[in-house]
């Protein structure tokens, strides 16, 4: 696999365009200064996918984190979902400050968290690192570890068999049912790591399942990155919810995810999303040739 430009630095070319904060009608910025004290400075974050507007907001003394939609988007139920969950996974993911309706608009801030995209190549499991570990790579376990001890909040969520439903048997996609929270959607951009370890952010698409799930979404994008499977299952080894997984569980996720991403590679086929495809379908045939006791 072509690992020469990373597949986080490819998927920033398929991020969304953002609303400029100035171009938010008067109400909301009105209601948002009520909430945080007159802006001062506004960087717009380019990278992600799932927001109207996304931006760091500067003001005397401290800095806000802003992500929201039009209140009529169809994806408006993400951002109450996240808001729902942002007190279990305190710690973990940012701190919610508030969630407002204004002028339109829905919109959520939280704690700015001062750090850099996780980087999952090769090598990066050493090197200087935080209070987890020493390289962005044990950071992540460490907090992985974390969060697969978190069980279901009273919150309504979806479950991985319902998400990942057509892409496998029924009988199949029931080793990765579960109890546990999850985030599922690991990439780079999605991990900060910060000097307090590494912190998950965008919690739009939270599921219920098998604690390993999220080792697993995690090792995909490893492979992804330029890691071997095998290498990817060594780190993913290191998150005691790994260890406790059945190898079948390991092998139905493989095998859903080579469906799932060829489907999502095919019906929009960005170049990250192609890549994607392509490690999961690696993986699948590693798992496929490794051998059973």
């Amino acid at each position: 696999m072509n690992t020469t430009t990373s597949t986080a630095r490819v998927m920033l070319h398929d991020t969304r365009a953002r609303t400029p904060w100035l171009d938010l009608p008067a109400a909301v910025r009105a209601a948002v200064e009520a909430e945080t004290g007159p802006v001062r400075a506004v960087d717009t974050i380019s990278a992600g996918l799932n927001s109207g507007i996304a931006a760091v907001l500067h003001t005397t003394g401290t800095s806000v984190f802003i992500k929201g939609l039009p209140s009529d988007h169809r994806r408006i139920a993400t951002q109450h979902r996240e808001a729902a969950l942002a007190a279990h996974v305190n710690g973990i993911g940012p701190k919610l400050y508030w969630q407002l309706e204004a002028g339109g608009w829905n919109l959520l801030g939280f704690e700015h968290l001062t750090g850099h995209p996780a980087d999952l190549s090769p090598g990066s499991g050493s090197g200087s690192g935080s209070g987890s570990g020493s390289g962005d790579l044990a950071a992540l376990a460490a907090t992985l570890t974390r969060l697969g001890h978190i069980r279901a909040p009273e919150v309504p969520l979806a479950r991985i068999e319902q998400r990942w439903a057509g892409h496998a048997d029924d009988a199949d996609l029931a080793v990765l049912a579960g109890d546990r929270l999850l985030h599922t959607d690991l990439n780079p951009h999605n991990i900060l790591i910060t000097d307090q370890g590494a912190r998950i952010v965008d919690w739009a698409w939270p599921t219920l399942g098998a604690a390993f799930v999220d080792p697993a979404c995690a090792a995909l994008w490893l492979i992804a990155e330029g890691h071997t499977p095998s290498a990817a299952e060594t780190w993913a080894a290191t998150i005691p919810a790994w260890r406790e997984a059945p190898a079948a569980g390991i092998d139905t996720f493989a095998a859903v995810n080579a469906r799932l991403w060829e489907q999502i590679a095919r019906d929009d086929p960005q170049p990250w999303k192609q890549r994607l495809h392509q490690a999961a379908l690696t993986w699948h045939h590693h798992r496929q040739r490794t051998p059973r006791d």
